[in-house]
């Protein structure tokens, strides 16, 4: 539960930069950061940066306490001495935590998504839990798992790239003489495993992005989605990769550092 805590904390100062990456993915042509903030701020003011921000934390609750407890406990079974059982085990758990995480992803998608529609598109939940409701009633309890397949692959990638490589980065230093396990240390390893998961996860991120932002109807399965992004050529499976970065990046170090904190001072 320090994971999940840890990362809904992070969501919690990060989520307008998450809100523009969503924005990004979900726009089909070149559109770019600079007029996207200009024109949310100049169409619906800068409250608008915090839409869907009960969704975000609820998926923070569910993902992430999901992918770090599974990996924490999963250290009883697989040995995480080597790199590559870092890799399984952290894959494995990403792989839950995504699953576990889709339906609140699935509704922060489409809250963050509305900021950049016209009113009458728009499907203003409430909050995270009216968004849920509205989606099962209007198309049944698959509708929350719109996208699960690619949240949960998706989810697999990040855990490898954040939490394998962060203990691998932080491994790496510590067997040094010039770091110690200190808040320098699990700032720099942070660092570099969000720029890590940043890229391994952004071809993944935008098709499940634009999965859960679909109506029923849009398309007909995975690879419609992705013949439908190939039209923007390679770039286009890495539409929105700035502010991921500058999501994710800080992202994972507020997580990382919280998570080292929750340890110390209540672990």
């Amino acid at each position: 539960y320090f994971g999940g805590l840890a990362g809904a904390m992070a969501a919690a100062m990060t989520h307008p930069l998450d809100l523009l990456k969503v924005a990004s993915q979900t726009h089909q042509g070149k559109l770019s950061i600079i007029d996207l903030i200009f024109t949310i701020l100049r169409e619906q003011g800068i409250r608008s940066f915090y839409k869907g921000i009960s969704a975000s934390i609820l998926r923070q609750l569910t993902y992430s306490t999901s992918r770090f407890g599974c990996y924490e406990v999963g250290k009883d079974f697989i040995d995480t001495s080597e790199f590559a059982g870092k890799v399984w085990l952290a894959a494995l758990s990403g792989f839950i935590g995504g699953t576990v995480g889709s339906p609140a992803d699935m509704v922060n998608v489409r809250m963050q998504n509305d900021v950049k529609l016209p009113i009458e598109n728009r499907r203003n939940y409430k909050h995270a839990i009216d968004g849920l409701w509205k989606a099962y009633r209007q198309d049944g309890v698959r509708s929350l798992f719109n996208g699960g397949a690619t949240a949960a692959v998706r989810g697999s990638l990040m855990n490898v790239g954040q939490i394998a490589f962060y203990d691998q980065y932080k491994s790496y230093m510590l067997r040094t003489s010039h770091f110690k396990d200190n808040s320098i240390t699990h700032f720099l390893a942070s660092l570099l495993a969000g720029a890590t998961a940043t890229t391994i996860t952004q071809p993944m991120d935008v098709l499940k992005t634009r999965i859960m932002n679909a109506r029923p109807g849009d398309f007909n399965g995975i690879m419609d989605v992705i013949k439908y992004t190939a039209q923007l050529g390679p770039t286009g499976f890495f539409k929105g990769y700035v502010p991921a970065f500058l999501r994710i990046s800080p992202h994972t170090i507020l997580t990382f550092m919280f998570l080292e904190q929750l340890r110390l001072h209540f672990g």
